[in-house]
């Protein structure tokens, strides 16, 4: 593997949901511990499962993994990094300070933004303290940090007092309220990500366009602030020997090399490593050593599956057109098929004669690329981020700016070119849209799950502000959370795949959901090989271990639910999306 290769100190493994980033780095760091280098293992993913594969539980400690001599592993608590972060910055300005600035810092300070700086303030630690990490040849980090978290720690400007001055109202300037005092650790810290002798990212994807899209978006938006030193590795690629005869595995090994083939311009020139699907989950030491060593012969015998009464997603599109209008948001994390299932349901309500506003928030939308054509009775939109920013900057300047002087006037310049801005922009736009819910059908395909807590973060400060405003007038009024909150008015689909990660992380989205006071209202399985009844035995043995998911996810996590099947053919085109709305399979045989 070339991304083992002269490894430098520091490993990050960055992707998407469900792509095996956990399952590499896991894989990474006993395979260095077994040549002799002392390891530690740090995970930053608030649905973290490190203790899971390793079978022991590991929490906001370095805890010793007894299996493989010389790997220890942590994992940081992102929601109490937040907390100690606001403590931080908010504690010493406590009875200081006016109470209403308290509270304007404190409301800052709430948001998923911070939670992101915050995690990034506990590992920038292990970067540039040489005395924690001093036991320790390697670290290797599962779920690096973003290109958004990084650029906020690069923004210059005297934050506190901008904020204690009462200038600045949005975006990232809460979380950066504390950036001046710890400033030189954090400049230490990127410069020792854009190290090439000391760090190397590791981009994860799966062979699908789409994911390598997304990749090589990552990879431009990582080199743009002096993290070049990537490689790509490409997991799970089924192999041509284990086809078998089965016209699913042939047609899923097609799409890849094709994937593959046409790899972006952008990732052409880093390292490559293919990493072939395993007929096993990877949890477990024995698991995690068989990753990289050399193939072994596969077993020709194909189990048997379990029956399962399986609801088709058509059941749920029944509910939806029953309230004859409403928001249909589908949700989750990135790689899981939200665009595709949120076309699937609009060309259906479309189909039976209603008017539809498919719409989405993702900026690495594909709508027009999964719809193919135009279809009847079928709006599509695209909350474009640029354009949204431009509009709210034009308009903050003109009426919080207007009579600032002119150093008031720069910061609040430099705060709009914060990554945050973006967010808020992009609310202004979203609520719009949640208010066209009120009389006819939407579809709305958000933004992989980051980004879609910042909007409804974003969405429960504006609610709070109105309630305050206008809470005692006794006037009536309906902000946008109240409408996220009414599932007549609203219906959350949350997505995800028959995999151990994308289900724990869809279960962590529905908890942030419920905090917020949103309960969803059906989940979704995706591209399910159990639904698709592979013959291959390679395949067979993952729609095998795909059952127990499904399972957990109908007894513990909802109370609706739809499972689709993997699909021979990518579901491109009206076609196609209408044939994951009908039955597909009764049960699993």
């Amino acid at each position: 593997m070339n991304f083992l290769n002269d490894p430098p100190r520091y490993l990050f493994f960055t992707g998407k949901g469900g792509v095996g980033k956990t399952s590499l780095a896991c894989a990474a760091a006993v395979h260095l511990a077994d040549a002799g280098r002392r390891v530690l293992l740090v995970s930053t993913d608030p649905a973290s499962n490190v203790g899971q594969v390793f079978g022991v539980a590991i929490g906001n400690r370095i805890v010793g993994i007894d299996a493989v001599p010389r790997l220890s592993a942590l994992e940081i608590d992102p929601p109490a990094a937040a907390q100690a972060y606001r403590d931080r910055i908010v504690g010493p300005v406590r009875g200081v300070l006016p109470d209403d600035v308290v509270r304007g810092i404190e409301e800052q300070l709430s948001g998923a933004c911070t939670t992101e700086v915050a995690a990034f303030d506990e590992f920038t630690a292990l970067l540039t303290d040489g005395s924690l990490t001093q036991d320790y040849d390697h670290v290797v980090f599962d779920t690096a940090p973003t290109g958004h978290t990084i650029r906020l720690l690069q923004l210059p400007g005297a934050w506190t007092g901008f904020l204690e001055n009462g200038r600045g109202d949005a975006s990232c300037l809460g979380p950066l309220a504390g950036l001046e005092k710890q400033r030189a650790q954090y400049k230490a810290a990127v410069d020792a990500l854009a190290d090439a002798a000391r760090t190397r990212l590791v981009l994860v994807a799966r062979a699908q366009r789409t994911t390598l899209e997304e990749v090589a978006r990552t990879r431009q938006e990582l080199a743009a602030i002096g993290l070049t030193h990537q490689h790509l590795v490409v997991n799970g690629v089924l192999r041509a020997e284990d086809a078998q005869g089965d016209p699913l595995a042939e047609a899923i090994i097609a799409r890849e090399a094709a994937a593959i083939r046409g790899l972006p311009a952008e990732l052409r020139e880093l390292p490559c490593d293919t990493v072939p699907l395993l007929p096993f989950n990877l949890v477990g030491v024995p698991a995690l050593r068989a990753m990289f060593a050399p193939a072994a012969p596969r077993s020709t015998a194909a189990p048997s599956l379990p029956q399962l009464d399986l609801p088709p997603l058509a059941d749920l599109v029944d509910a939806v057109e029953a309230d004859g209008h409403g928001l249909v948001m589908v949700m989750g994390k990135g790689g899981v098929g939200k665009t595709t299932l949120a076309a699937a349901i609009a060309v259906e309500l479309a189909r039976r004669g209603h008017a539809v506003h498919l719409t989405t928030t993702d900026p690495a939308a594909h709508l027009a690329q999964t719809l193919d054509a135009s279809v009847d009775n079928l709006k599509v939109s695209r909350i474009d981020p640029q354009a949204e920013t431009a509009r709210y900057r034009e308009h903050v300047l003109a009426t919080k700016g207007k009579d600032l002087d002119a150093q008031g006037r720069a910061l609040l310049e430099e705060d709009l070119r914060s990554p945050c801005t973006e967010e808020i922009a992009v609310f202004r736009a979203f609520a719009s849209i949640i208010r066209e819910g009120g009389r006819s059908f939407v579809v709305m395909d958000t933004a992989p799950t980051g980004h879609t807590l910042l909007l409804l973060d974003a969405t429960g400060a504006y609610h709070r502000d109105m309630v305050r405003q206008l809470g005692s007038t006794g006037r009536h009024f309906t902000t946008p959370m109240m409408v996220l909150q009414d599932p007549k008015q609203t219906k959350v689909l949350i997505v995800t795949l028959a995999e151990t990660t994308p289900v724990l992380e869809a279960a962590q989205l529905q908890a942030d959901l419920r905090r917020a006071g949103i309960e969803p209202w059906a989940w979704v399985v995706n591209g399910s090989l159990a639904m698709a009844r592979p013959s291959a035995p390679l395949l067979r043995l993952r729609a095998q271990a795909e059952v127990a998911q499904i399972e957990a996810v109908r007894a513990r996590h909802c109370t609706r639910l739809a499972v689709l099947p993997l699909l021979a053919e990518e579901p491109v085109g009206a076609e196609r999306l209408l044939q994951l709305v009908q039955p597909a399979a009764a049960e699993i045989r």
